[in-house]
């Protein structure tokens, strides 16, 4: 039986920026799991560790060998290795050679009724720790981070300078090289309260050392006491901290042992705008905020410190005096921006500039105000919110001129409202202001106003059409301008609305008041259709479903989705695979069937499937058309369901083909008909199976 081994490789570094340290972990995960499988080394279980300091693969049960293998190799026809006596020919030789296989031990294989020569190569499995240097060295070099430091040597790089290396066999130093680096037993406690030299005698014993050193490195482990401290800092100031996800995982790794502590601040800061307050402690100081049991946000903070200071006191007043410097400057800037109502500031946009082909801010605002008014007029559900769509246009972009969205750029939109309220502008008003930047990120609100709404969705459009004007789509994994998500928001805002809106003519008025030329407004279309598609497949929806309904209605991304639940909810159904197996057969026959008269002519039927048929199209098209024009696709799908009787009843006794010229043209004539049908509700064909 083949020995295991517990292995250990610890990469120690300056501190890794915290967002890229769940991606770390599990790549490192994969690409060591891929070496060990690529290698044919037998494992048990792989587990990543890190902190901002380290990040560690531990393998448990690792096989001290490689498996023995035999590998199958097929060669030429027998009858083209061997002569009539047996003889090996030329391409036997040449055969067996090149597997380093002796020629009496080449076999004989039978595939598809064929005899080929067979070599079979027998591989012995080498020693584990003769591998691992490679796997190591080649894990580490294959971590391509976002963004990559080098330092001594320009071929290694890294997320930051690499420091020390642990690579343990057992108890045993696994010994390999890293540039200037040679790995060892030898780790490092934490920067502050742990040793700066201690001795890993094995893997089993890694995280308890660590964890004698200040260093927790398994991140759940380091996740449940941050939180189980926070809960006890809740209950000693009466409070709640906001612990949004994102921010507890930056946290979570911007330290190798969690102190939470509590601070507070002068209450008199809670009159500014409370998006003001939680985005100086969230964004900028990493703080949490704490809320009473009504959701009222309270003068106190909880953060969390990577040192356990000897008077925590110290610390919790030294980021008081941070917060505080920061909430005078917010509170300053509200009191001085208040000063200059949102309309005076409109002017001031024609010297931001946006994109120096595509002018100012200014511009932009204008264009988006006056697209919207024009969709406005356009959808009959958007006419009762015209007023409300201008004057917010006007003003959408003007916050960010003033000092608080200079100081805090997340708060775009957020003070645009809370400044419009305070000049005694209409609340609706005020709220598209805010929602024309909803959502900002993924997971963020939508929406909840038709007007916000619409402001939105044409901004993000002419982000799209300008940007590829000017030769800026997005390319590879380069997308500046984040144009992947603005198209997959503007589905995102009206699907959370249920706001039909055709999309084409709002990307026309676009490009016309940007001169963009028509490859402009063709390569918008292609992009938006590809996004639109991956959005579609991800909520669930097979690809052929989805290129039926992106193809037969792109442009309203609602009525797609009607269109593709209508669908998905009969697919299974016996009737739905007839009419399907029928549209394909009506296709592939009109597709051959050369030119012939359109007209159906009731005097040429010679069966009553045909008449039966001619009735059923008849009834259905009226009926279809109506459905169609109010976009009831339950109805649609219920009228199908009545086509598909007659429809499969008919080929099933009639010979579309028959030898009579005149029968046969009406036949066709029929076909053509049924296949409009078809194509008005979309292309049955994309879901044949």
């Amino acid at each position: 039986m083949t020995e295991k081994r517990d292995f250990l490789l610890e990469i120690g570094t300056e501190e890794i920026p915290a967002r890229f340290m769940p991606w770390a972990l599990e790549e490192s995960r994969r690409l060591f799991a891929d070496s060990l499988a690529d290698a044919h080394i037998d494992y048990e279980e792989i587990i990543t560790l890190g902190t901002p300091r380290r990040l560690a693969v531990r393998v448990k049960g690792l096989a001290s060998k490689q498996e023995d293998r035999v590998e199958q190799y097929r060669g030429p026809l027998w009858t083209q290795a061997f002569d009539a006596a047996g003889n090996p020919t030329k391409a036997a030789l040449g055969f067996a050679r090149s597997k380093n296989v002796p020629i009496d031990e080449l076999k004989s294989t039978i595939v598809n009724g064929q005899e080929y020569v067979l070599a079979e190569v027998r591989h012995e499995g080498r020693e584990t720790v003769s591998l691992l240097p490679d796997i190591c060295a080649g894990v580490i070099r294959r971590l391509v981070f976002p963004k990559n430091m080098y330092w001594d040597d320009p071929s290694i790089r890294y997320a930051r300078p690499i420091r020390w290396i642990v690579a343990l066999w057992g108890d045993t130093v696994l010994p390999f090289r890293i540039g200037s680096l040679e790995s060892g037993r030898v780790t490092r406690g934490h920067r502050f309260m742990g040793d700066r030299s201690i001795e890993i005698p094995s893997p089993k014993e890694y995280m308890d050392l660590l964890f004698a050193n200040f260093v927790i490195v398994d991140p759940a482990k380091r996740r449940e006491k941050m939180l189980s401290a926070i809960s006890a800092i809740e209950k000693q100031i009466g409070g709640k901290a906001e612990l949004d996800p994102d921010l507890v995982e930056e946290n979570l790794f911007l330290v190798e042992y969690p102190v939470p502590f509590s601070g507070s601040f002068d209450r008199d800061f809670l009159e500014i705008p409370e998006e003001v307050l939680t985005t100086s402690m969230k964004h900028h100081q990493k703080y949490f905020p704490v809320r009473d049991r009504s959701g009222k946000l309270l003068p106190h903070f909880i953060g969390v410190s990577n040192n356990q200071a000897t008077s925590m006191n110290v610390v919790r007043e030294g980021n008081e005096r941070v917060l505080r410097a920061r909430l005078s400057d917010a509170g300053f800037f509200w009191k001085e921006d208040r000063k200059v109502p949102l309309s005076e500031r409109v002017e001031e946009l024609k010297a931001i500039v946006y994109q120096e082909r595509l002018g100012s801010v200014y511009e932009k605002a204008m264009r988006v105000r006056s697209v919207a008014l024009k969709l406005a007029e356009r959808v009959p559900g958007l006419v009762p919110h015209r007023e409300v769509i201008d004057r917010a246009g006007m003003l959408a972009k003007a916050d960010l001129v003033t000092s608080m969205v200079y100081e805090f750029p997340e708060l775009k939109g957020v003070m645009g409202r809370e400044y419009a309220l305070q000049n005694g502008e209409d609340p609706d008003v005020a709220l598209a202001i805010y929602e024309q930047v909803l959502p900002r990120f993924s997971g963020d609100a939508l929406p909840t106003s038709p007007a916000g709404a619409v402001l939105g969705v044409v901004d993000r459009a002419d982000s799209l059409v300008g940007c590829f004007k000017v030769g800026l789509a997005p390319t590879g994994s380069q997308d500046p301008y984040a144009l992947r998500r603005a198209a997959r928001n503007i589905n995102e805002i009206l699907w959370n609305l249920d706001l039909d809106i055709d999309l084409f003519p709002v990307f026309e008025d676009l490009a016309a008041a940007l001169d963009a030329p028509k490859e402009t407004l063709e390569a918008v279309r292609d992009f938006f259709i590809q996004r639109l598609q991956i959005q579609l497949r991800e909520k669930g929806f097979s690809h052929g479903l989805v290129c039926l309904g992106v193809q037969l209605m792109w442009n309203r991304p609602c009525q797609v989705q009607k269109i593709l639940n209508g669908y998905a909810a009969v697919l299974g159904q016996e009737w739905f695979r007839g009419l399907v197996t029928a549209a394909v057969r009506v296709k592939n026959i009109l597709s051959k069937a050369g030119e012939f008269a359109a007209e159906v002519r009731e005097e040429a039927f010679t069966q009553e499937e045909e008449s039966f048929l001619h009735q059923a199209v008849s009834s259905l098209e009226p009926q279809v058309k109506e459905a169609l024009s109010r976009q009831a696709w339950d109805e649609v799908t219920a009228l199908l369901a009545k086509l598909e009787p007659s429809i499969t009843r008919f080929f099933d006794k009639v010979l579309v083909m028959d030898e009579n010229p005149a029968v046969r043209q009406n036949r066709l004539a029929l076909l053509l008909r049924c296949q409009d049908l078809f194509m008005s509700v979309g292309d049955l064909g994309l879901l044949k199976e």
